[in-house]
């Protein structure tokens, strides 16, 4: 993400492989060569502005699945809601594979999610944590590269788009978050001058407006997005567990000491297993105050998921004197593996199996060859009392960092559609 560097390792294939990227930076100029609505040309100019004798053309067309999902292979690090699997994941939607082309060569991929007005072929398109671009070359003109996208959009019968490129802007680290919460005139992480800015993302994040993409101001909390904008991470690159552990504050080594001293017991589940997660995590729903997913949804994950790559979804269970006292699942692209979804008993608190639960995640992590273990989406509401507060907090007993992405950009592409399609969402 972002101006990294690429990290290397020798990792189980399968699992958590990193692949060179390749591709530097360069400069385009958007012009029409074709009568075709979903054809884009560009030629490509050198530092002084002149026009280089060799063409560029910048197309987007659907792609097999099978050609999405080598191309996600070959990356480091992609969203699991960019690969084609989750496309069966989420049923309800319409989905396409597109591919970006730079002449005959795949350049960037992306999961297209359509949701149809009722009774009306138009369709809100939606890329998750996505698309797979190289976005040092997008920086440089996004307009050869969005818009084919969206007149292919529009020839699919999307009224309006929405994006949220994986492009990481800031990065606050554990000590300089834990400053902030105690810091009673912090109210916001965004607020806080971050330990590190990169580049690329700050770059685009400049890029979109001027392209015709528009950001939501205000819904707060960091989750003013369909997906989080700021999420927790822990960096594993050339690290043993010991070395993580150590990273750990002082609470989190107690509790995973207390837990493992208390007997409570961590074991890889499988499909069947998902009939002890979700009661548990039913509960959890409950006590947290949100509404829980059907069982089906995570057999449909659990099948779909796992039948792209056998290591892509596992199911952690934590057991005391028997019982399920903890559930959670893990996913793995890449290098990159996410705690994706986390239940607890109330009654177990005590016994820490939320922590024990982690530490075997994050183990099995270094174990596969990841270089980044996210724990997903947090807050960025900083305020004492505030209710998602302790979620950051416990968080960021990990050691990790806070890391900011560009967030989510819509463009309209036929104004009345989408005008309507807001009333009626209003209605709903």
């Amino acid at each position: 993400m972002g101006a990294e560097p690429p990290r290397e390792a020798v990792v189980p294939k399968g699992v958590c492989r990193p692949v060179p990227t390749g591709g530097g930076p360069a400069s385009f100029v958007a012009v029409q060569d074709s009568p075709s609505p979903r054809r884009r040309a560009a030629q490509r100019v050198d530092t002084t502005g002149k026009l280089d004798s060799s063409f560029v053309t910048i197309t987007v067309r659907s792609i097999p699945a099978a050609q999405h999902l080598e191309f996600v292979q070959a990356q480091p690090s992609v969203s699991f809601l960019q690969t084609p699997a989750w496309a069966r994941v989420k049923a309800e939607w319409d989905s396409e594979s597109i591919g970006w082309f730079d002449g005959s060569e795949l350049v960037g991929a992306a999961l297209v999610l359509y949701r149809q007005v009722p009774k009306v072929k138009r369709f809100l398109a939606y890329i998750p944590e996505g698309p797979v671009l190289p976005w040092q070359q997008v920086v440089a003109n996004p307009q050869a590269y969005f818009s084919p996208l969206l007149e292919h959009a529009k020839g699919k019968g999307a009224f309006a788009f929405k994006m949220g490129p994986a492009v990481a802007t800031r990065r606050w680290q554990a000590e300089t978050v834990k400053k902030a919460i105690a810091d009673d005139s912090v109210t916001r992480l965004g607020d806080v001058p971050a330990d590190e800015e990169i580049a690329t993302g700050l770059s685009l994040q400049k890029a979109l407006p001027g392209a015709g993409w528009l950001q939501e101001q205000g819904g707060g909390a960091g989750f003013g997005d369909v997906q989080p904008r700021y999420v927790y991470q822990l960096d594993l690159a050339g690290r043993s567990k010991d070395d993580v552990f150590a990273g750990f504050n002082q609470l989190w080594r107690r509790n995973i000491r207390k837990a493992e001293k208390l007997g409570v017991e961590v074991d890889l589940g499988s499909r069947e297993d998902l009939a002890l997660f979700h009661p548990v995590y039913v509960e959890t729903a409950e006590r947290d105050g949100f509404t829980p997913r059907g069982l089906s949804y995570f057999q449909r994950m659990w099948d779909a998921m796992n039948a792209e790559d056998p290591n892509r979804l596992r199911l952690y269970l934590a057991r005391h004197e028997g019982e399920v006292v903890a559930a959670t699942t893990m996913v793995t692209v890449g290098e990159h593996a996410w705690y994706s979804y986390g239940a607890s008993t109330t009654a177990s608190r005590n016994v820490r199996p939320s922590n024990a639960v982690q530490w075997r995640m994050i183990t099995d992590s270094i174990d596969s060859g990841c270089t980044v273990y996210d724990l997903r989406g947090i807050s960025d509401n900083l305020t004492a009392g505030d209710h998602l507060l302790g979620l950051v907090q416990f968080k960021v007993g990990t050691g990790g960092y806070a890391q900011e992405y560009v967030g989510e950009w819509d463009q309209v592409l036929r104004a009345l559609w989408n005008k309507a399609y807001e009333v009626y969402r209003k209605r709903g």
